[in-house]
């Protein structure tokens, strides 16, 4: 398999230079190939938000290395880097921050028209992966008369819309009770291993992270291998 994402030394802190100074990332590095699915485990504050907005272009490390597709970020205009998270590039959060006056359908499609596909085939795409989360009878909803577990999983196919290389979810299904979790857990997964894309989910849930492929821990700004 290809490596989909490289983090190699990863630095990152806050207030550099000030008494308050915070350093959060000391050097984390990670690899994820095309087609894995990795769980990343830590407590609250350890820095694994930080983590995925880099590996997702949002935030730039102070220092190290990121890649995409093995193509190297460093030195890349703003604009390149944000026609490359655009395209290449799926995030997922606890909260689904949909668009409320917009309809689950036109919520998976804005982010496709935006990407310059035609408003037919992005239409096309968008009930196409709504049917695979389950939701497709929905798709003429807005978000408020959907359940949490739906619109979730409208997040999913909205993440998704544009096909990207990597996904990157932060707590996916946090705000969800037990049952619903598991079942919408599940709907990413099968989304996810449809696809073959690479994908790492933040998860404080352990039994979600051992349905991955491999689970690593956030340790004082590490990443630590825990296994398979």
């Amino acid at each position: 398999m290809s490596d989909a994402l490289v983090l190699d030394g990863i630095e990152k802190g806050y207030n550099r230079g000030k008494p308050s100074e915070v350093l959060v990332l000391r050097g984390a590095s990670l690899t994820v190939a095309a087609g894995e699915v990795v769980a990343l485990v830590a407590p609250s504050g350890a820095g694994k938000s930080t983590l995925l907005h880099i590996a997702g272009l949002l935030d730039a490390p102070d220092s190290g290395r990121v890649a995409l597709g093995g193509r190297q970020i460093a030195g890349l205009s703003d604009r390149a880097r944000t026609e490359i998270r655009r395209g290449e590039v799926g995030f997922i959060y606890q909260f689904h921050h949909l668009l409320p006056e917009f309809t689950a359908l036109e919520n998976v499609v804005i982010p496709q028209l935006a990407n310059g596909v035609a408003k037919a085939a992005a239409e096309a795409r968008a009930q196409d992966l709504l049917g695979r989360v389950g939701v497709a009878h929905r798709a003429g909803h807005r978000p408020a008369a959907l359940s949490g577990g739906e619109q979730q999983r409208v997040a999913f196919c909205r993440a998704l819309a544009n096909g990207p290389r990597v996904l990157l979810a932060d707590e996916p299904t946090g705000n969800l009770d037990p049952a619903t979790s598991d079942q919408v857990f599940g709907a990413l997964m099968d989304l996810v291993r449809s696809t073959g894309m690479a994908a790492l989910i933040a998860t404080h849930n352990l039994e979600l992270a051992a349905r991955m492929d491999r689970v690593v821990r956030l340790e004082a700004g590490l990443v630590v291998e825990v296994g398979r």
